[in-house]
């Protein structure tokens, strides 16, 4: 891997970024680059004090947007270090920051969404959440243990996405969500959604990175007024949604070498100039610097001509297909707007209880 130009001997004394916003139609403006916390183990390998310290590394790095989920098992870690940093005074208070969190596919549910909500912001201890998405178009029966996370396919049903999204619009309403939006909806999820919302959804985060470039979905977002943010970036290596063709690519080593960059880089920057929001994660402290190094160069027409002409495949691909769930096909899931020659990369086992 090509090096970085950013100073690296020094983190602690790094000088926080300048961060530029994307205005999104609710709420204040999206941080372009944010933190994400999701992990392979959802958090248990790191442990809640891991994340909480990664969160305040990432803080004194100049990170603004932190992203969470229920299901990532870190809201409570973010929500300690937010605490932390704000006693110490590394922040004037939490309205500096701009935190996103999801609604997990067990309590896709009318009925379930607003407790879903109020649980994860007593695990933040904030009082509001800058954007709610969405995390899934499908949903699950509650599990018999109230907080299981795990993936059971038997239990996937189909998504009441007009009472589920009702209940998106209270919690903004309430403000207790300063804007509500999706992750991993296709054009015609939105399309459908579109139809009957009082509120149109401000966000969509989805997969993207050189080798899922979500095109036709970005200029349909762009459209209707959506903010596309992009996850798994540098395509999720090591996590059961991995693609390992980013960072292994040799197209992209080569711009990286070319640039005197890292693959990272090239692939954050590649994202950025897309008009994307990014999710990087990284709790390494000279990795989540160097991925906020991506201004002040850009990409020439041939690295994005190379970029563009890379195979197009996804990690996340058929996590929710089943034959007794909704979709049963991984065609159905993205509503035949995946290319040929996608991934078929299954579920870890450990997220998936009936493999």
């Amino acid at each position: 891997m090509a090096p970085s130009h950013c100073d690296t001997n020094n983190q602690s004394n790094a000088v926080p970024v300048a961060m530029p916003a994307a205005v999104v139609r609710l709420g204040k403006p999206t941080p372009r680059i944010g933190f994400g916390t999701a992990s392979a183990t959802l958090g248990q390998a790191e442990g809640r004090a891991g994340v909480t310290q990664a969160v305040l590394h990432a803080l004194a790095a100049g990170y603004r947007h932190f992203d969470t989920a229920s299901s990532y098992n870190t809201e409570a870690a973010v929500g300690d270090a937010v605490a932390q940093a704000v006693r110490a005074g590394k922040i004037a208070s939490r309205d500096d920051l701009y935190i996103t969190t999801k609604l997990w596919i067990a309590d896709a549910h009318p009925g379930r969404v607003l407790p879903a909500l109020q649980k994860s912001l007593r695990n933040l201890r904030v009082e509001y959440v800058d954007m709610y998405l969405i995390h899934f178009p499908v949903s699950m029966r509650p599990p018999a243990v109230e907080g299981a996370i795990m993936v059971v396919k038997d239990d996937l049903v189909e998504m009441d996405m007009k009472g589920v999204w009702e209940e998106m619009e209270e919690c903004h309403r309430r403000g207790l969500a300063r804007a509500i939006g999706v992750s991993n909806f296709t054009c015609k999820k939105l399309e459908y959604l579109l139809s009957f919302a009082k509120i149109p959804p401000a966000a969509n985060q989805v997969e993207v990175h050189p080798y899922c470039r979500q095109n036709k979905l970005r200029a349909f977002c762009t459209d209707k007024g959506i903010q596309l943010c992009a996850y798994s970036p540098l395509g999720g290596k090591g996590a059961p949604w991995a693609n390992n063709s980013v960072m292994d690519s040799p197209i992209l080593e080569q711009i990286a070498h070319e640039k005197g960059k890292t693959v990272a880089q090239v692939c954050i920057r590649w994202v950025y100039e897309q008009g994307d929001c990014v999710i990087a994660k990284s709790f390494n402290e000279q990795r989540m610097q160097e991925n906020l190094d991506i201004f002040g160069w850009e990409l020439t027409d041939d690295d994005r001509r190379r970029i563009s002409a890379l195979p197009e495949s996804r990690g996340t691909y058929n996590f929710f297909v089943h034959e007794s769930g909704p979709y049963k096909t991984a065609e159905e899931f993205w509503d035949g707007e995946i290319v040929a020659g996608q991934s078929t990369y299954q579920i870890a086992a450990s997220l998936d209880s009936t493999n």
